[in-house]
C-alpha cells in the first residue's frame, strides 16, 4: 500500500483541494506530494494525481476531462487575478482590481456555471451529478473569493448551490469547522 504526504502552508491556498481529497478517503494530514518517497510538485498535478486515484476524478476518461475543463476555468480566473497581486502602484492596483471583479469575474463564474449545467446533468455538482475533485476546488477557491465580497456569488445560484453541497459532506463538514482560519 502506497504512503502520502503532502507539504504545504498553514492555509488553504491551491492544497486545499488536496486535503479536501484525502479527508474524504484517508486520515492522512495535509503543495509537494510524497508517494513511497518519490515527490510530486504542481498543485494541479496533486490534485488530478489524487482524484484519480480515489475516484474522484470522474468515471471515465470523458467525465475526467470535463473535470479537468472545470478546474482549468478555475485556474484561468486565477491566472487573471494574477497581475493585481504583482501590481506594485496602488492606483493601478486598485484599477485592475475594479476591472477584475466588474468586468472579468463574471464572465469566468458565468462560464462556471454554464458547465455546472451542462456536464452535471442538472444536478449540484459539476460532472454527472457526483462529487468531483472539481467540486472541491470550486469550494476552496469560492471561499477564497467570498472571502473578498461575500456576495460575489449572488448572481449565479447554481455555484452557490455547489458549495452548499459540498458543505453537506459530514468529514468536510468538520474539517471545515475546525480547520485554522487563513486569508487564502
Amino acid at each position: 500500500m502506497s504512503t502520502y504526504k503532502l507539504y504545504y502552508f498553514n492555509v488553504r491556498g491551491v492544497a486545499e483541494v488536496s486535503r479536501l481529497i484525502f479527508l474524504l478517503l484517508t486520515k492522512s494530514q495535509m503543495p509537494v506530494l510524497e508517494v513511497d518517497g518519490v515527490q510530486l510538485p504542481q498543485s494541479a498535478a496533486i490534485g488530478r494525481f489524487l482524484a484519480k486515484k480515489f475516484h474522484l476524478a470522474g468515471k471515465d476518461d470523458f467525465e475526467q476531462a470535463e473535470a479537468d475543463a472545470v478546474v482549468d476555468t478555475i485556474y484561468d480566473i486565477m491566472k487573471a487575478y494574477s497581475p493585481i497581486s504583482q501590481e506594485q502602484d496602488e492606483s493601478k492596483k486598485q484599477e485592475l482590481t475594479k476591472n477584475f471583479f466588474v468586468e472579468q469575474l463574471p464572465k469566468h463564474l458565468q462560464n462556471l456555471e454554464i458547465l455546472g449545467k451542462l456536464y452535471g446533468h442538472s444536478g449540484e455538482y459539476f460532472v454527472n451529478n457526483q462529487l468531483t475533485w472539481a467540486d472541491l476546488f470550486f469550494h476552496t477557491f469560492g471561499e477564497t473569493l467570498l472571502g473578498v465580497d461575500e456576495h460575489i456569488l449572488n448572481n449565479h445560484p447554481w455555484l452557490k448551490q455547489n458549495r452548499t453541497e459540498v458543505e453537506k459532506h459530514p468529514r468536510i463538514a468538520e474539517y471545515l469547522k475546525n480547520r485554522p482560519k487563513s486569508l487564502f
